[in-house]
């Protein structure tokens, strides 16, 4: 069963920096699609970047592109989201999705992992 694990979130400071992790239960993220969402309170989800099994990169939203990078740890079978200069607009659950064909669309029932952006 493939299982993406999501970590990392916290509370940080407006023009902090945080990293988000995703590890692969089940699967190994350097053979999978792997994108991350984020949902804020009352908003549908955001899909914000995937990185393809041959290191492609998608980024969805182009607001979010010059601060927010995605990448992969295949010995750790790790991906990650880095984020930096947070503002308090990015408060939101963040998720992660893994699929063999093609970049997730939605979200698939994962935890996921709350970021608070906030003095």
């Amino acid at each position: 069963q493939v299982r993406p694990v999501e970590s990392g979130g916290g509370l940080v400071q407006p023009g902090g920096s945080l990293t988000l992790s995703c590890v692969g239960i089940g699967f190994s993220v350097d053979r999978y699609n792997v994108a991350w969402f984020r949902q804020a309170p009352g908003k549908e989800p955001e899909r914000i970047s995937c990185i393809s099994p041959d290191d492609h990169i998608t980024s969805y939203t182009d607001s979010l592109k010059a601060r927010f990078t995605i990448s992969r740890d295949n010995a750790k079978n790790l991906a990650y989201l880095q984020m930096s200069n947070l503002e308090p607009e990015d408060t939101a659950r963040y998720y992660c999705a893994a699929a063999i064909n093609q970049c997730p669309k939605k979200l698939d029932g994962t935890q996921g992992t709350q970021v608070t952006v906030s003095s």
